[in-house]
């Protein structure tokens, strides 16, 4: 893959292109980056132009001063915008569908297409808000390596979590390179963030969904009701899934997303 940057308000974002053909925006979620990816890039790279960014404050991305998830879909605008890219597809991983979500509300003819995998476009309840502010303070206690530490085998289904256990310590020591204020700022912004299932209903091109049975942080059967709220959806259940099914169930995923992004 190539690396480039793009000089954005306080700092420069990185993001990584491979492959050839219409283009498709990868977009990780939250303790992550781009690497998060790798297992789908190979697979899809002969199909299509990938873009992966790593978020602000993720991966080799400066930190954004006050950013919440409007303005990290700014920045991926700001990607495609110097890749010269009029309209793509955009596939969101949790906090990474949150930011799709804000993009297709922003800039919804940009997208052919777009995808939510294990994301929703319900804002959080009271309780999963509560949650957050917990994980907020035990970050500024703790820091954030000891709060992915704890956080992250939680997120697969418990058979991949006793099947896997070096990838998802792999997973773990990736989690030194986030600060504790990075990992504030995306809770933040996941707080903060408005319900978006008008945007669902307003979008007039496909929706991907791709809800994991064994789901913690986002439970299945609550997410399952927006898929009904689309006008054009695609729908896929991993059975053997948690939150991680790129990782967890990764044939089938890709099989996925490339037939998703097949007919564009």
């Amino acid at each position: 893959m190539d690396t480039q940057f793009i000089e954005y308000s306080s700092g420069n974002i990185c993001y990584h292109t491979t492959g050839t053909g219409n283009p498709v925006m990868l977009v990780h979620g939250f303790g992550e980056d781009s690497a998060v990816w790798n297992r789908q890039v190979d697979f899809l790279k002969d199909a299509c132009r990938l873009i992966i960014p790593d978020l602000p404050g993720s991966g080799q991305s400066a930190l954004l001063e006050n950013a919440g998830i409007n303005e990290y879909a700014d920045v991926l605008k700001a990607i495609l915008d110097k890749e010269q890219v009029e309209k793509c597809t955009l596939l969101g991983h949790s906090m990474g569908g949150y930011i799709t979500l804000a993009f297709a509300e922003k800039y919804p003819a940009g997208l052919e297409k777009f995808g939510l995998v294990h994301s929703t476009a319900f804002a959080d309840d009271e309780e999963k808000k509560a949650t957050r502010e917990k994980g907020i303070a035990f970050i500024e206690k703790n820091g954030a390596y000891e709060f992915l530490k704890t956080s992250i085998p939680g997120l697969f289904a418990e058979t991949f979590t006793k099947e896997h256990p070096a990838e998802i310590e792999d997973l773990v020591e990736k989690g030194k390179g986030f600060t504790a204020e990075a990992l504030v700022q995306y809770y933040r912004a996941m707080i903060a963030r408005p319900d978006r299932t008008e945007v669902l209903k307003s979008f007039n091109g496909p929706v991907l969904f791709i809800f994991g049975e064994h789901d913690k942080a986002i439970p299945f059967p609550k997410s399952l009701q927006q898929s009904y709220v689309a006008a054009v959806s695609q729908v896929h259940i991993l059975r053997e899934s948690g939150h991680m099914g790129m990782w967890e169930e990764t044939e089938l995923v890709n099989v996925q997303l490339k037939d998703f992004i097949a007919d564009l």
